[in-house]
């Protein structure tokens, strides 16, 4: 259900419900932020609180109020979310925890939480368990603790699942503008997806920032993405988990190749939402996006005075999506007439400091570097300790920089190598003319990066198949497994089943020499000594059989002449959906580390696209002079083995395919695993 958040969020009335300091606290922060509205505090004994008097209970309340801030304990909570969903409010903060984040405790707490939901009806509810949020844009806020944001009067949004990030985020001093920080809690109602996209109807609001720590209604998330790109709004994700201990590989890679991270990210991916890796780097691209908006390239430049600073900024941005191109010829002229001849020009470039302090001439030379091919010019500059020393010929170095910026329609950004060498006020000041204040080299060039990774007016993917829940499953035979492949087009080999060292010998002779011997029933064959290739007689099937640990066996086509291995495989991922890997593949799999991962449904496009990624495509394509493999044989392969997950969603639990021996011709599945829920037919 989708429910308007603009009472809540936009109040002109309050309610405080409790008496003890959390509550007290909400009443300080709205009078000190500067709430015009009425605040009306509600306790059955108290007669006033922060000089205001009180009501006995919520009945008695003028009207019913636009939200409400609810700080008693978790039972009382439902009574009160109650009396507020009949009455008419606009919406309530639970502050209280001991719900379902406290089931493993508290066996109560997943019942309390149903009831909890119950009880809300249609009326929005933020947590429980949450802080509430501010309104650094009206001055309305219900927050129990400090908070070191002010008012403003357009900003970037910004929402987490936790608290404690949210305090610290407003704690921050790097010259962001916060317009909202909204907390979601256990999100028992209202997901942050959810409260994203409210926020982002707001015209003050220029950027989103999500901290998540899951994602829970994927269609909430494709929603938020589809509502982004209506708004021309961007999103950037500081999504934690990549520390969680991949899944138990027993017996296929896929699972040990994707991990416990791969289906977020693919997900991500899939929504075109740039993911960054700290706290830092999500509020150096929250700035970006509110000062400039998205980067149209990848295409950057560094112009600094300190050859020392230039070569760091190349390393630092050598394992990022981003590129230093060659200067143009204009470039070139423009610079040497501003540097004169004993500057050597390059991308990035240590002008020296011939020109320091010196504002019409760093103007003419800056300028110079903000043209053609490049999007965005970072001026990187790092001011010294007010403290101890004296920042006055910093100043013709503002005075360039937001020259520049009002002369260009380029991003242009001021760089400070650390985070610490860029005062608060500069940054303030720096953003009111346009220029993106940047702390931190590495932080500016992860902000470029993720910049230059929202993808304005682009076409959402379809929805992601969900994963249905599976209690128990089982593993198929992988002959069986095989010929189910075959069946929505996987090329496989010709293969038999032995009971027998002897029979094995017999169906060899039937299929033609080479074969590979199989032992069945056996995970990881190779490291078992299950597996034999290029077994060229009878004798020799019957002999390598009788030494197999097993007494069913797999006799095959060996099939000659690949260029190249690839796994293909499909894990089912509860949180995000089926996770589709294409990697290197064959014994060497889990040591290459070389694969892609996206989500079910996806296109051929797309798997010819990660292809292309892959570290091994240079062999696919023919290496040194060899025969590339059929790219076409090796998409539909894929594609076969996404149709079978598609029609057995209901059943599927992990698919995988390695190797499959990718030739000139076509692609073969050689080894193939799939496992199902034992209640499959």
């Amino acid at each position: 259900m989708i429910r308007d958040l603009s009472r809540l969020f936009r109040p002109k009335s309050i309610a405080v419900i409790g008496g003890g300091a959390w509550c007290r606290n909400v009443i300080f922060q709205c009078r000190k932020i500067g709430f015009d509205g009425d605040i009306w505090p509600v306790h059955p004994k108290a007669d006033e609180m922060e000089r205001l008097s009180c009501f006995r209970q919520l009945e008695d309340l003028p009207e019913a109020p636009d939200v409400a801030f609810i700080g008693v304990n978790r039972f009382v909570t439902v009574e009160a979310v109650e009396l507020l969903s009949n009455m008419g409010a606009g919406g309530a903060v639970c502050f209280a925890s001991g719900f379902l984040e406290a089931e493993k405790e508290d066996a109560k707490g997943a019942e309390l939480q149903r009831k909890l939901i119950e009880a809300a009806g249609d009326m929005p509810i933020l947590g429980p368990n949450c802080y509430g949020f501010i309104n650094y844009l009206d001055g309305a806020l219900l927050w129990p603790d400090q908070h070191g944001g002010h008012r403003v009067d357009s900003g970037v949004a910004i929402v987490t699942q936790s608290s404690n990030i949210a305090i610290n985020i407003t704690m921050q001093k790097r010259g962001l503008p916060i317009a909202y920080v909204a907390t979601a809690g256990n999100q028992s109602q209202q997901n942050i997806a959810e409260i994203g996209a409210a926020l982002l109807q707001d015209e003050r609001v220029t950027a989103l920032g999500l901290h998540i720590e899951g994602f829970g209604d994927l269609r909430a998330f494709e929603k938020l993405a589809n509502t982004a790109q209506e708004l021309g709004k961007p999103i950037v994700a500081l999504k934690v988990g990549k520390s969680a201990q991949s899944r138990a590989a027993t017996i296929s890679h896929t699972a040990s190749l994707a991990g416990e991270d791969a289906g977020a990210q693919a997900f991500l991916d899939r929504l075109h939402i740039p993911r960054v890796n700290s706290l830092p780097e999500f509020l150096e691209t929250l700035k970006f996006f509110h000062v400039y908006g998205v980067l149209p390239s990848k295409n950057i430049a560094s112009i600094s005075c300190s050859g020392g600073e230039a070569s760091l900024c190349a390393d630092l941005a050598v394992n990022r999506d981003l590129n230093f191109p060659p200067l143009s010829e204009r470039q070139r002229a423009n610079l040497r007439d501003a540097l004169g001849p004993m500057v050597a020009l390059a991308n990035p470039l240590d002008y020296h400091t011939y020109i320091w302090n010196n504002a019409p001439e760093m103007i003419k030379a800056w300028a110079a570097m903000i043209d053609e091919p490049v999007d965005l010019t970072m001026l990187i500059v790092d001011f010294p300790r007010q403290d101890r020393c004296n920042a006055l010929d910093w100043e013709s170095a503002i005075i360039a920089a937001t020259e520049c910026a009002k002369k260009s329609d380029r991003a242009v950004a001021m760089v400070a190598s650390l985070q610490e060498n860029m005062p608060e006020k500069v940054a303030q000041r720096l953003l009111k003319h346009g220029v993106i204040p940047l702390m931190g080299m590495d932080e500016a060039l992860a902000a470029a990066e993720a910049a230059s990774r929202f993808c304005a007016n682009h076409t959402i993917a379809e929805p992601v198949l969900l994963a249905q829940p599976i209690a128990q499953s089982e593993l198929m035979s992988e002959r069986d497994a095989k010929v189910l492949l075959a069946k929505y087009g996987m090329s496989i080999p010709q293969s038999r089943e032995a009971n027998s060292a002897f029979e094995s010998a017999s169906l060899a002779c039937a299929i033609g020499f080479p074969v590979v011997l199989k032992g069945v029933g056996i995970a990881h064959k190779t490291e078992a000594g299950a597996v034999v290739i290029n077994l060229q007689t009878a004798l020799e099937v019957q002999n390598v059989a009788g030494k197999m640990p097993c007494d069913l066996f797999l006799v095959e086509e060996m099939v000659c002449n690949s260029v190249a291995e690839l796994l293909v495989g499909v894990v089912r991922d509860p949180a995000h959906g089926y996770v589709l890997t294409i990697a290197a593949g064959g014994i060497l799999t889990e040591l290459l580390q070389d694969s892609c991962s996206f989500l079910i449904p996806t296109t051929k496009e797309q798997i010819g696209a990660a292809l292309r990624e892959l570290r091994i495509s240079t062999l696919l394509d023919g290496y040194r002079g060899a025969d590339a493999a059929n790219n076409k044989a090796i998409v539909d392969s894929v594609i076969a083995v996404q149709n079978f997950v598609m029609e057995n969603s209901t059943t599927v639990v992990e698919v995988e395919i390695n190797p499959l021996l990718c030739g000139t011709e076509r692609a073969v599945a050689v080894d193939a695993l799939i496992r199902i829920s034992k209640d499959a037919p």
